[in-house]
């Protein structure tokens, strides 16, 4: 698979319009791809043994997407096997009380990964340039009027970009994922929520209000994605109609890039090999 075709190259101007949510690859069915997407995590499970164990690097994902996109089952899916102690996952949701009396990333930067862990977002501060722009909430964050202009939007990609900026020059690899959904797949898959009881608690009659709004998201969406996908942090559009064709997508992209960082199992020194030497003699002479 190629990947390369995902990513969205700095200064693209992004329309959503033209990319294929029903996009495969050439892949047909999700027998065709679930051998594939094994291999993968076994590969990422041996990745991130190293990733820990050298304790220099982390890496953060950030899955973005209008409801019923696969956010969760794709972090669910990918993921698993991945071992829980060098993980850590945050779902972002409405700013509390707290979180609204301190600036907009106060909240992230409590949740960054560590170093040698992977840290994954179920949205993240990219709300702040969509869901707060669409329903025009920024004075609800207690922002000072001198800075509510009319370039409040540019400059919260700047200060974004700043800041994913700073964190790759300190060592995060960091991944960004928009799970790319039509229309017509969102309303198949509510009515799926509404039929299956055991979907039921997935459902609310919020998504319809947001589903109201679709248009002004995706273009939302576009420029965001058009301002801050760049290579220290770039953007992965995912066709995301099919399932298991963006499950295996997801993966590949991962991959790729642990595969890039220069991590492997520490080595000792001639001192502490001998040192383990007298440990492994003091071990095997107890009685």
């Amino acid at each position: 698979m190629s990947t390369n075709k995902l990513m969205v190259k700095p200064n693209t101007k992004v329309d959503l319009s033209k990319y294929p949510s029903d996009f495969t690859d050439g892949y047909k069915s999700e027998e065709t791809t679930s051998k594939n997407l094994k291999k993968n995590i076994e590969k990422m499970i041996d990745l991130q043994d190293k990733l820990y164990a050298e304790n220099k690097y982390s890496i953060l994902l950030i899955f973005q997407a209008m409801d019923a996109a696969g956010k969760d089952g794709t972090i669910k899916h990918v993921m698993s096997g991945l071992n829980p102690q060098g993980t850590q996952v945050n779902s972002f949701k409405q700013p509390s009380f707290e979180e609204l009396n301190h600036d907009y990333l106060w909240r992230i930067n409590k949740c960054l990964p560590e170093r040698g862990k992977i840290g994954i977002f179920n949205r993240s501060y990219y709300e702040e340039v969509l869901v707060v722009k669409v329903h025009d909430l920024v004075a609800k964050e207690k922002v000072p009027k001198e800075f509510i202009t009319e370039n409040i939007w540019q400059q919260r990609y700047r200060e974004i970009n700043d800041f994913e900026k700073y964190l790759y020059e300190n060592g995060t690899v960091i991944l960004k994922f928009f799970l790319h959904i039509s229309k017509d797949e969102q309303k198949r898959r509510f009515l799926k929520r509404i039929d299956k009881k055991s979907k039921n608690w997935k459902f609310s009659d919020a998504d319809l209000k947001e589903r109201e709004y679709w248009d002004v998201y995706q273009e939302c969406y576009g420029e965001a994605i058009s301002a801050t996908s760049k290579k220290y942090a770039p953007w992965f559009i995912v066709p995301a109609d099919h399932k298991w064709y963006m499950r295996l997508a997801v993966s590949e992209i991962i991959v790729e890039a642990m595969k890039k960082l220069p991590i492997d199992y520490p080595r000792l020194n001639e001192e502490q090999l001998k040192n383990l030497e007298v440990c492994k003699e003091k071990l095997e002479n107890e009685k």
